[in-house]
């Protein structure tokens, strides 16, 4: 076993980690040639995807080009939309004009300067996110990241997607089988066979028998096929620390189909949990998640129903809504032995800020990256691989927490529970007290490919109202000088790409009619 070389990946189970995954590491490893790495897929053919997530991070761009894919039939195919950012309403104060924006673009001359302190004498006249970044008065216009004559991935604004995950996976499958080699089983996984070592060496299926691997990837959500109910890694369960747990989700249909287009996920907060209103071409992703410790499911429907009234009084008491179970964790490890979890069978936390898709791209590419030659060396991989996962998960949980600590709002026990020491990490406990002296940047994190960088922290502290105390010697007048010239800029690009963008909708439109041009 030690030196047999790695030659053939099955992956267990389709949906959007698993296409993902799949497409990753045929494309890298050039499964559709001879020379290269067999990849097969098993997915079962009733097991229908949860389809909720979606929402993606700006990295998405570069997983999509790897595979070869075009982003004009991305755009074509999956209902897709442009992201530039999380509006955040609510969360602060409760107030109707409570509201706040985490874009995607870094605040202005974020490698040069830190501007937090030069805005802070400024606070009461201009929001943070307007202050160092043009995005969000893009957002409030339902503005495009791009024009149609910009090259496919390429962007005036830093931007993600909104998508329909189950058009996503199904426009995936037929790139990697079509395009990338991928070989497809349709088929229910009835068994799971070992070597001597623990290894898994095949699979058991019901049409196609035993299906070999060298390599085991669960993608099969949260049943965790191979991680979970072969293996039995335990679930660590970060509930005391993320209290929601339970989602209603529905689609909600345009009055036309001209309708404005959201460019941007907005997040609006709510007695026990929060609205996730997502828009995509052709209806939008409502859904709101909760905590069932601080509400029941008719209380939290009841202020789902508010809100879609508020935009579709004619339909908001017609609209099905399906009920999502969430336990939010991880497991204790990811990769054990020759399997390696990816996705939900890795573990969920809750749909804030998008991180389910963004941990897919990532194990997707580390797996792909350090595919590991033989399986003597593979131990060595999947210890880094444990390692560099851990930490992830450690500071996704420690940046969605700090969404709900810095709440001022104590109108429910649910938002006065998230704010109880007991609940906060440790860590993200050090990091707030150190930035009530000196504001996030960039030594504030240790790996060169950090999660969250300082950037992301800064626009949710500040958009909160965080305060950082003011130090006399971050003063300087040639800072002054930098900074106010920072501000301007910021200013100036506002203007020009407000008067220069498309709408979102209109672009979308171009790209369906015309296609974006190639790169």
């Amino acid at each position: 076993m030690v030196d047999n070389s790695i030659r053939v990946i099955t992956i267990i189970g389709g949906g959007t980690a698993g296409w993902l995954t799949a497409g990753v590491i045929a494309a890298e490893h050039l499964a559709n040639s001879e020379q290269g790495i067999e990849v097969r897929l098993i997915e079962s053919p009733d097991v229908n995807p949860v389809g909720v997530g979606e929402g993606t991070w700006p990295t998405m761009r570069g997983t999509l080009k790897k595979m070869g894919i075009s982003e004009t039939e991305f755009f074509r195919e999956c209902d897709a939309s442009f992201k530039q950012g999380a509006k955040f309403a609510k969360w602060v104060t409760g107030a109707e004009n409570d509201a706040y924006y985490h874009p995607l673009v870094l605040p202005q001359g974020y490698s040069d300067i830190n501007l937090v302190p030069f805005w802070q004498q400024h606070a009461d006249k201009v929001s943070f996110a307007d202050a160092v970044s043009f995005q969000g008065y893009l957002c409030e216009r339902g503005l495009a990241p791009k024009q149609n004559t910009t090259p496919e991935y390429a962007h005036v604004a830093n931007y993600a997607y909104h998508l329909d995950a189950g058009k996503f996976s199904h426009f995936l499958q037929k790139h990697c089988t079509q395009k990338l080699g991928v070989k497809h089983f349709l088929d229910h996984v009835t068994g799971v066979n070992s070597h001597e070592n623990g290894d898994i060496a095949s699979v058991s299926t019901k049409q196609n028998g035993d299906i070999s691997g060298d390599l085991f990837i669960d993608c099969s959500g949260f049943h965790a096929l191979l991680i979970g109910k072969h293996y039995n890694v335990p679930f660590i369960s970060k509930k005391h620390i993320l209290f929601n747990d339970t989602a209603l989700a529905c689609h909600v249909p345009y009055t036309d189909e001209q309708s404005a287009i959201a460019s941007h996920t907005i997040s609006t907060g709510q007695s026990s949990g929060w609205i996730w209103d997502i828009g995509l071409p052709s209806r939008r992703g409502v859904g709101h998640v909760f905590s069932s410790k601080h509400t029941t499911v008719e209380k939290a429907e009841v202020e789902l129903r508010d809100y879609l009234r508020l935009s579709r009084p004619d339909i908001a008491d017609e609209l099905k809504i399906r009920q999502l179970d969430i336990n939010p964790g991880h497991r204790q490890v990811f990769w054990k032995n020759n399997c390696v979890a990816v996705g939900l069978a890795a573990g969920f936390l809750e749909p804030l800020e998008a991180s389910a898709l963004v941990l897919v791209e990532l194990s997707a590419a580390m797996i792909s990256e350090q595919l590991p030659a033989t399986r003597g060396v593979m131990n060595i991989v999947a210890k880094r691989f444990n390692e560099k996962f851990l930490y992830r998960w450690d500071r996704i949980i420690d940046f969605l927490k700090l969404h709900y600590v810095l709440t001022k709002r104590t109108d429910s026990q649910y938002w006065i529970d998230n704010c109880r020491p007991e609940t906060i990490p440790e860590g993200l406990q050090e990091l707030l007290t150190l930035w009530r002296h000196e504001s996030p940047w960039h030594q504030d994190f240790t790996q060169v490919d950090e999660i969250f960088p300082s950037a992301s922290y800064q626009y949710v502290l500040y958009g909160m109202g965080f305060e950082t105390q003011k130090r006399a010697t971050q003063r300087r007048s040639e800072n002054a000088q930098l900074a106010d010239m920072q501000f301007r800029k910021n200013s100036e690009m506002a203007q020009k790409l407000l008067a220069g963008l498309p709408t979102n909708r209109d672009l979308i439109n171009k790209i369906r009619q015309f296609g974006l041009q190639k790169i």
